[in-house]
């Protein structure tokens, strides 16, 4: 399968999932139907070409598997007849149910961790091992947590309108945009595989966040997330090597960066920045703007983002937020009292053996001199972590240090 198809597929799967939950409801068996119309896409469309409307193929595909799949299995020989016809456009509504998708996957009968888990499943396209990945636990438990989800949707019925403006609509964008900013995260930095970047990922939740900003674009949190994706996917050409090595933020051309994602994240900051309550997405945002307005790395005003580092961690208390705080603490005031910051992350079970907890500790370690602790940091670090991208590039800085 080409690259292109395979963009193609995953971009239009929660589209046209989200057509058949609007259509016939039935979430868990729609989302079966569409696997199943991907996968009769991915044979054929290699060998007899992508259809005129993709987009419509697939929804008549996966119509016709999920009423095959509720009349009978006797219907196989007729199924794999209908899997090469290829849909009328008039068949297929000229609407995007993505977003609708989206607070679908967070239902407010769901826990919080299994409305993100759901939504990354069927909207993001991450796999079930991505997924465990981000949220620190065994990808069993996930497996069970998302089958889990699905029945509960199917139990309380696919309600798919958008909730109108209230306490439940409030909820469910707060996880919406926390599932966002998952995917962004796993395309910008992959946690596993051979390449640093799964850039359609970050695409599509940038696309995404677009879509919800577009609908509320007075809310400042949805504002902040955009501009933090912007100004953070703006550096990507700069971070990695001609041969696929990462190259820290400190060693980036800055000359390099998207001048227009540059100029469009730090205008949707300012505008964030403006309204009454502040959220971590504003903040984040504003951490990455001043890194941004730094033309060299000697000009980052370290100070600041210290300080909006310590109002995050109030606001929204989190290892990796204390993590990185540390960072910017051993930049103000020393390596040492970034590693004192750092101390009690080692007692937590979720960061304890983390590879970012392990390079970063691994790098005050070699700011304050003392190379043989850091040489094992590193050693550890790169073991722990599943990209190989971060793995060479850990490596190469356990070797300078021998």
């Amino acid at each position: 399968m080409t690259k292109r198809i395979e963009d193609l597929l995953r971009e239009l799967s929660p589209q046209v999932l989200g057509a058949l939950v609007r259509r016939h409801g039935q979430f868990e068996g729609c989302e079966d139907a569409v696997q199943e119309a991907v996968l009769a896409a991915a044979v054929q469309w290699p060998e007899q070409g992508i259809p005129d409307n993709p987009r419509g193929w697939l929804t008549t595909v996966a119509s016709r598997r999920l009423i095959d799949q509720i009349r009978s299995e006797s219907a196989r020989r007729e199924r794999e007849e209908l899997a090469s016809a290829e849909a009328p456009p008039e068949d297929v509504p000229d609407t995007d149910d993505t977003l609708l998708l989206l607070f679908l996957c967070c239902h407010p009968t769901l826990t919080a961790a299994s409305q993100i888990a759901l939504t990354l499943r069927a909207v993001g396209g991450l796999t079930t091992a991505e997924i465990a990945r981000a949220f620190l636990v065994p990808e069993a438990t996930m497996a069970v947590r998302i089958s889990r989800a699905k029945q509960r949707i199917k139990a309380a019925g696919s309600s798919f309108p958008l909730p109108p403006p209230g306490p439940e609509r409030d909820e469910r964008l707060r996880v919406v945009l926390h599932v966002l900013y998952l995917i962004f995260n796993e395309g910008y930095t992959a946690s596993s595989g051979t390449d640093l970047e799964r850039v359609h990922l970050a695409d599509e939740a940038i696309r995404l966040t677009r879509m919800v900003h577009t609908q509320l674009p007075s809310d400042g949190e949805v504002t902040g997330l955009l501009a933090l994706m912007l100004l953070t996917h703006a550096r990507r050409t700069a971070r990695t090597t001609p041969t696929g090595d990462l190259i820290p933020l400190t060693d980036q051309d800055r000359t390099t960066w998207d001048p227009d994602l540059t100029t469009e994240g730090l205008t949707l900051t300012k505008t964030a920045l403006g309204t009454t309550d502040l959220g971590p997405y504003q903040l984040q945002a504003a951490i990455a703007a001043t890194h941004a307005v730094a033309t060299t790395a000697q000009d980052t005003d370290w100070r600041q983002i210290h300080a909006l580092y310590l109002i995050l961690e109030r606001i929204a208390p989190n290892p990796m937020v204390t993590l990185n705080r540390a960072i910017a603490l051993a930049e103000v005031d020393s390596p040492q009292a970034g590693l004192a910051l750092l101390a009690p992350l080692a007692e937590d079970e979720r960061m304890a053996k983390h590879h970012r907890l392990l390079s970063v500790r691994a790098h005050l370690l070699e700011m304050a001199g003392d190379c043989d602790a850091a040489y094992e940091d590193y050693r550890r670090a790169a073991k722990a972590t599943a990209s190989f991208a971060e793995q060479r590039y850990l490596e190469a800085r356990a070797k300078q240090l021998r």
